[in-house]
């Protein structure tokens, strides 16, 4: 790969007495959108947090458009145009909608044809754009989460679990969102559990296994071989 946004050499990140990265190397292209698969509890979030710096990395480079960011504090890698959406749904709950984007728009106010763009994907909150976030529904609050991401062009987002736990008709939106976000052109490193989505959306796939990359190529490839799926992943990705 050429010329890749993001790059990962040889990250490893301890957690307290945990060794959890275990020397990671990753590459994510740009304008494509690179699926982080594997099992439960190989490092996969952790992966994400360490790029974002919620975690701090032992030792190895991370490469913003060659750029080391392994230094920097969260918010200046925000603000370098790193969007993220944890697992957990990043949102203020005893804030409004309103207040939850405007938040998340790092460079600026909210330019308009953006969050129309927004809005036409994600209905429900333009409905209860003036309510709180705490009292939607939980696929409303995934949805948020992901809207405040694409509030504004990043130059990188990454997505954790963006359709655990949520029914099949949120499911399908999310990945209706994701792939128009792929459309524009976005450079996406996405972590899914779920293999119908992972192989709807994904350019490129990386596998871990205990810390560390034990496979990298396309996603087409690994979605076709089913043996390969088993021998990489075990059950964890069968198709939902």
């Amino acid at each position: 790969m050429s010329d890749p946004i993001l790059r990962l050499e040889g990250v490893y990140t301890n957690i307290a007495q945990y060794h959890i990265l275990q020397g990671v190397d990753l590459e994510v292209p740009r304008g494509a959108v690179t699926m982080l698969l594997g099992r439960n509890g190989v490092g996969k979030t952790t992966t994400l947090r360490t790029i974002i710096g919620h975690w701090r990395a032992h030792q190895g480079r991370i490469l913003l458009d060659g750029e080391d960011i392994s230094r920097m504090p969260t918010p200046a890698i925000a603000r370098a145009g790193v969007g993220f959406v944890p697992e957990e749904m990043g949102i203020f709950a005893d804030l409004t909608v309103e207040e939850n984007m405007i938040l998340a728009a790092v460079s600026g106010p909210i330019d308009p044809a953006r969050l129309d763009w927004v809005f036409s994907i994600f209905p429900p909150l333009k409905t209860f754009w003036k309510s709180e976030a705490g009292n939607l529904s939980g696929g409303q609050k995934q949805m948020l989460s992901i809207a405040r991401a694409m509030v504004e062009e990043r130059r990188l987002y990454l997505i954790d679990e963006p359709t655990k736990g949520l029914a099949p008709a949120i499911i399908s939106t999310m990945a209706r969102a994701l792939k128009e976000l792929k459309e524009q052109g976005a450079s996406i490193l996405l972590v899914e559990q779920n293999f119908s989505v992972a192989r709807a959306l994904g350019d490129g796939a990386n596998v871990m296994d205990d810390g560390r990359m034990i496979w990298s190529g396309q996603m087409a490839e690994l979605s076709t071989d089913a043996a390969l799926q088993e021998r990489l992943m075990g059950l964890s990705m069968e198709a939902h």
